[in-house]
């Protein structure tokens, strides 16, 4: 393996009620963690979400409202988890967008203090650079195998976690550290992950969405106070909310 790692790295995937951060809840969970010796331990956990499966989605990953019934809530499973994290980093198949934020969102519902604070690998992000398609396609052409079980957790994080590894081997301009992976499959020009508040050239925070559209949000939060109380009462993600209120706080000390 030519990744190096200075800490331990968790590729991850989720199976969820759906796509929404805000208002969705996660079902299943698989997680590898490598150390930088490169030993792995496995995490595995079925979830009552609390709120119904929409058939079309139990039709997609297989996990129906009757599987969930008697398995532990996030709450319920949530220091478990943080405990198996620790200060890890993350990587996963699109989880820059959606698995991450899920995740944090959760912990934040949980009331589980969880630091946001890693380095991420987007095995999708890498893939799109180089080869836009999907993680069957990915796990295809990388890794040379068809990938069986597709929207399974399981399947998905062992895929996702080998071709992360044939990916560093593949691209000789491509290199096998955090710091590397984490600047070119991240994110760095959003301040939150929901792509809300997104990062001007020379790192002001500025609104992606709405009638305030590519202002600077400590401008709008001055002339409009009433804007963050609108998005505090809003269907914003937690991740969402906690950026914004550390900029309401920069507008009012500027």
């Amino acid at each position: 393996m030519n990744i190096k790692l200075n800490k331990a790295l968790v590729v991850f995937d989720l199976e969820t009620t759906g796509v929404q951060v805000a208002t969705d809840r996660i079902v299943e969970i698989y997680c590898i963690k490598i150390q930088p010796d490169g030993s792995e331990e496995h995490l595995h956990q079925i979830l009552n979400p609390t709120i119904p499966i929409a058939p079309e989605v139990s039709a997609i990953h297989g996990i129906w409202d009757k599987d969930v019934v008697d398995k532990p809530t996030f709450q319920e499973f949530a220091n478990e988890l943080h405990t198996f994290l620790g200060n890890c980093d993350f990587g996963g198949f699109n989880s820059n967008r959606f698995d991450f934020p899920l995740l944090a969102e959760e912990f934040s519902r949980a009331g589980v203090a969880f630091d946001t604070n890693r380095k991420f690998i987007d095995a999708q992000r890498i893939f799109h650079k180089m080869e836009p398609r999907n993680l069957s396609a990915a796990y295809q052409k990388y890794c040379g195998k068809k990938l069986v079980d597709a929207h399974s957790a399981k399947a998905d994080t062992v895929a996702t976690w080998e071709i992360i590894k044939a990916q560093v081997d593949h691209y000789d301009e491509i290199e096998g550290d955090i710091d590397f992976l984490n600047a070119f499959s991240g994110e760095s020009e959003f301040y939150d992950f929901a792509r809300r508040i997104k990062r001007s050239e020379n790192g002001e925070a500025l609104f992606n969405f709405g009638k305030y559209k590519d202002q600077k949000v400590i401008d709008v939060f001055k002339e409009n106070k009433g804007y963050y109380d609108w998005m505090m009462k809003g269907d914003f993600p937690e991740n969402t909310k906690s950026v914004i209120t550390k900029l309401a706080l920069q507008s009012k000390n500027a």
